[in-house]
């Protein structure tokens, strides 16, 4: 009997130590799943971060460990942290020589616009980080460009320096574009200066012909409305006859093409005797694609009065950048 009690009381003891392993398992288990479930969010956070800002993957955890994951905060708390590097870099390259950087053209039905952004490298000015600037530049002298457009038959037409420009708002988060300037510094590690900005705009029935020399391809789809180049000009023009069988937008591509080729100075007057190649009157020149004539011979023939245009070369010496 004592035999039979004390294998039963074993049998006990071993049934109750093994129900206590199942239930003292479950809560690991159980915290296990909770984990993985915790850390596959933090890991989508943390990849949504980084595709919304643009900053490493270290910044991006940090700052939504700094904030226990709220994505809105560390969003803000990363551009602010950039945006004071960024200013400390910019204040420590100012002295540094920009010579490179981009020229771009945006055009909208009868506006345009020319920027002049620049930086140190060409390999600088290759990343879609500068490409963005300079398309948000663009941007905002175009928003510039529409609210000082004059209600009026004539065509209108101004240039921004670099303390005007960078006086404009974005449109990202309405920040002026200095500070997107700052950000990009902070991001590349090179000077840069968003240097000059011009646009025109005509009535419905004139043209704007534009042309940028020395393309590069846009990065990225978001760049497609934007042309960049290291030279840029824009013509305006109009026909003399409503029913021209001109080719009028291929015509305003060559004006465009021998602007940039032959640097006029001044348009000039159908008056002008003829020149050489040293001459700086538009209409007098030698047109750049038939010079047996000139530009006012071809435009007479063609029907066309020339009004006005405008030229930028990637780091010129100009009298504008002289007096910034």
């Amino acid at each position: 009997m004592m035999n039979s009690a004390m294998a039963v009381l074993c049998a006990l003891r071993s049934a109750r130590a093994d129900i206590s392993k199942i239930f003292s398992a479950q809560p690991t288990q159980f915290l296990h799943c909770s984990g993985v479930r915790l850390m596959a969010a933090d890991k989508e956070l943390l990849l949504k971060l980084r595709k919304r800002t643009g900053y490493s993957f270290t910044n991006c955890k940090k700052a939504l460990e700094r904030f226990s994951s709220d994505l809105q905060q560390a969003e803000a708390w990363l551009h602010e942290q950039a945006q004071k590097e960024g200013w400390s870099k910019a204040s420590k390259l100012q002295g540094r020589k920009t010579k490179d950087g981009l020229i771009g053209l945006l055009q909208d039905g009868s506006s345009a616009v020319l920027v002049e952004v620049n930086c140190e490298t060409d390999f600088v000015a290759r990343n879609i980080k500068f490409q963005q600037l300079v398309q948000q530049a663009a941007i905002a002298t175009m928003a510039h460009c529409h609210s000082k457009r004059p209600n009026t038959v004539d065509y209108a037409k101004n240039s921004l320096t670099t303390e005007e420009i960078t006086q404009l708002k974005t449109s990202l988060d309405s920040c002026p574009l200095a500070d997107q300037l700052a950000l990009a510094i902070g991001n590349l590690g090179e000077n840069m200066t968003i240097r000059r900005a011009a646009w025109v705009a005509v009535p419905s029935d004139w043209y704007i012909g534009t042309y940028v020399h020395g393309t590069l391809p846009a990065v990225s789809p978001t760049l497609t409305k934007m042309t960049f180049g290291k030279y840029g000009a824009f013509v305006i023009y109009r026909p003399l006859e409503q029913n021209s069988k001109v080719n009028l937008s291929e015509l305003g591509r060559r004006l465009g093409q021998h602007i940039v080729g032959m640097t006029p100075l001044s348009v000039g007057s159908m008056e002008d005797p003829p020149g050489d190649d040293a001459e700086t009157k538009m209409l007098a020149q030698p047109f750049l694609l038939d010079p047996g004539t000139t530009v006012g011979q071809f435009l007479y023939t063609s029907g066309v009065l020339l009004l006005d245009f405008i030229r930028y070369e990637c780091g010129e010496a100009t009298e504008m950048a002289e007096n910034v």
